[in-house]
């Protein structure tokens, strides 16, 4: 039978963390319990809520501000995120929306170099007078809902090739068409990264004060990734104050800082994409995630929260390593055996909370995405516990998630 989290070892969390005076304030209206949420599709809140009262749902903002597939469209005037947020706050649970538009903008969107095209629609006046556009008609749905906490995660992947891309780990020295895009919102401010950062701020101070703003720091925009160079814990730390240091040039209040670890199960990566052994987070590993983490956090005074984590396991018969079943252990290690230790570490560096959901098609979702029903194949390695639903993992994180809630959320740092 599965580990049981309602014995969880709360009494660890009773123990005032040395830490904790140095961490800087949760976000205004933040949840004050260490919280989890899952990629959700719209028309599901209410579904959600019924299997876990998970914290969090999120959902991408996709498609390009100018090639007339943006989110704007998917229903009239932008109202898909009206929609989103009413049924989220229905089902009491804050609404994600993680906005991820410049990559697939015009013209980058037709360059295979992801980086080139991220930087150079962010110096096409053009393009940008639209993503401004863009940004703030979002704003202006979202404001409809004035008493909802809504959370806005801006452009993932953006900012670390920004960041890889600045000389001294100063957002002045990467150049944004801000206020040479002719948006009333860049009046006024530099052409540059940290005014994209100031006029995202401007808008949502002056349209949708119940908006969270949330920046997303790519360990790999140091241009040391942890998972595959594998710095010291000590280096990780260091390297999470420089990423902290490239935040803090913004010169822009973010609300709540955004962070990945991987995508894609760890089978996945290596079935599909050729990856070795090492896709396989060890103690290694996350360790040096915890102090990237604890870096970052002090230096950029904002609270993280762990994004797109995928959603495979190594214990349930579900978990076959065929297509939308590829095993992996992140859940494991948050929310399995040790777990309390585990998320202790985490909330102790500044996490607050950590989302699940796969981050490409074929890995594994906690949903019956394949629409193969209750499936229990041949065990592979060890994994023999029967399904506990039509889940593609075999249900396993909700089964873990609702014996999180169960047991009480641990109350944050």
């Amino acid at each position: 039978m599965a580990p049981c989290l309602c014995a969880l070892a709360l009494a660890a969390w009773a123990t005032p963390a040395a830490a904790a005076p140095t961490l800087p304030l949760l976000p205004h209206h933040w949840p004050k319990r260490l919280q989890l949420g899952l990629t959700d599709a719209p028309g599901d809140a209410a579904a959600l809520e019924q299997s876990v009262p998970f914290g969090f749902r999120y959902q991408y903002l996709a498609g390009g501000v100018n090639t007339g597939q943006g989110w704007a469209t998917w229903n009239a005037g932008g109202t898909f995120v009206d929609m989103y947020v009413r049924e989220s706050a229905h089902a009491h649970v804050i609404p994600v929306f993680s906005y991820y538009m410049i990559r697939q903008s015009l013209p980058g969107a037709n360059d295979g170099d992801e980086p080139n095209a991220v930087l150079s629609n962010l110096r096409n006046a053009s393009t940008m007078h639209a993503w401004f556009a863009d940004i703030r008609l979002f704003m202006k749905r979202a404001a409809r809902f004035p008493h909802t906490r809504v959370v806005l995660q801006v452009e993932p992947d953006m900012w670390g090739y920004g960041e890889q891309a600045a000389t001294g780990d100063s957002a002045s020295t990467v150049p944004v068409s801000v206020e040479s895009s002719g948006s009333s919102v860049g009046k006024g401010l530099p052409d540059d990264m940290s005014g994209l950062a100031q006029a995202v701020v401007r808008l949502r101070d002056r349209l949708a004060p119940n908006v969270l703003l949330a920046y997303h720091a790519s360990d790999w925009g140091t241009k040391v990734d942890l998972s595959v160079n594998n710095p010291s814990p000590k280096r990780s730390q260091r390297l999470g104050d420089r990423a902290g240091r490239f935040y803090r040039s913004l010169g822009a209040g973010f609300d709540v800082s955004f962070t990945d670890w991987s995508d894609r199960d760890a089978a996945f990566k290596q079935a599909i994409e050729g990856a070795g052994a090492d896709a396989w987070w060890d103690s290694a590993d996350r360790a040096r995630a915890v102090r990237f983490i604890r870096g970052f956090v002090d230096r950029s005074r904002t609270r993280v929260v762990v994004w797109q984590i995928p959603v495979g396991n190594t214990v349930m018969r579900a978990m076959n390593d065929t297509w939308g079943h590829y095993q992996d252990n992140h859940v494991q290690w948050l929310l399995g055996p040790d777990h309390a230790k585990h998320l202790r570490a985490l909330a102790n560096a500044g996490a607050v909370a950590f989302l699940f959901g796969g981050g490409a098609d074929g890995t594994t979702c906690a949903c019956d995405a394949e629409h193969d029903g209750v499936t229990n194949p041949a065990p592979i390695d060890g994994n023999k516990r029967l399904s506990y639903s039509a889940d593609d993992d075999g249900g396993y994180l909700r089964h873990q998630a609702r014996a999180f809630y169960d047991a009480g959320a641990p109350a944050l740092p």
